[in-house]
């Protein structure tokens, strides 16, 4: 096994809806918000996680596999190729343990674990972009927005245990960037691009089911931008 190449994938990330991605800071500050957004420590501005779009492609990549059930919730893994029977279904999971990664167990076949061999795929924080960020204080708004919600009494009709949740606003733009290393002559872009496409049908972040997190992602590449678009299409 050869690395032959590092491919770095560019591009932006804007966000369609209110995106909600948490800081697991559980202190409620004065005048501060029930559930904040992650925010960089130095400039105080919100970014996306490299984790949080890694584990949500991995996440829907396995759903579509149908490898869930197998691997009882938890990430696909070396121990769970052998109870695949599909060929094709089997080449797919072998893909995404390349592309993401897996720990072996200590009975794992060593031939299996050369073939799959190290992670591939690097996802680096995204961090908003800076021309957007000027334009926002240019107008004087904000970086996030507070939206409030509640529930409803299904009976009296009224509005019961309020809550406030931080949320970086529609519009707002995001550098996107990821690493891929090619080893031989794998080829493993369509499966990056077919993740890809299920986190725009999907989203990114809490409270997807409330209309949270819809995002669109447009590559510098103009021949992987046409490649995804077509996956978009494809899988819509």
């Amino acid at each position: 096994m050869k690395l032959n190449q590092i491919q770095k994938i560019t591009g932006s990330l804007t966000i369609i809806t209110g995106l909600h991605i948490g800081s697991g800071n559980s202190e409620i500050h004065i005048g501060g918000t029930d559930n904040p957004v992650i925010k960089n420590p130095l400039t105080q501005q919100p970014y996306i996680p490299g984790s949080s779009i890694k584990g949500k492609m991995r996440s829907l990549l396995e759903w579509e596999l149908g490898v869930v059930g197998i691997t009882e919730g938890k990430p696909l893994g070396f121990g769970h190729i052998d109870d695949i029977h599909s060929d094709e279904d089997k080449k797919q999971a072998k893909n995404i343990l390349k592309l993401f990664g897996g720990a072996p167990l200590p009975n794992t076949d060593n031939e299996l674990i050369k073939e799959i061999g190290p992670t591939r795929i690097s996802f680096w924080d995204c961090e908003l972009q800076e021309e957007w960020v000027k334009k926002q204080e240019s107008k004087n708004l904000l970086l996030t927005e507070v939206k409030m919600e509640n529930t409803i009494d299904r009976i009296a009709g009224t509005a019961e245990n309020p809550r406030n949740t931080e949320r970086v606003p529609a519009g707002a733009i995001f550098n996107f960037q990821l690493s891929l290393r090619i080893h031989d002559d794998e080829q493993l872009i369509d499966t990056i691009l077919h993740g890809l496409s299920l986190l725009e049908l999907t989203g990114l972040g809490g409270s997807g089911s409330r209309g949270y997190g819809k995002i669109s992602i447009q590559l510098d590449d103009s021949e992987l931008q046409n490649k995804l678009t077509a996956q978009y299409s494809n899988a819509a």
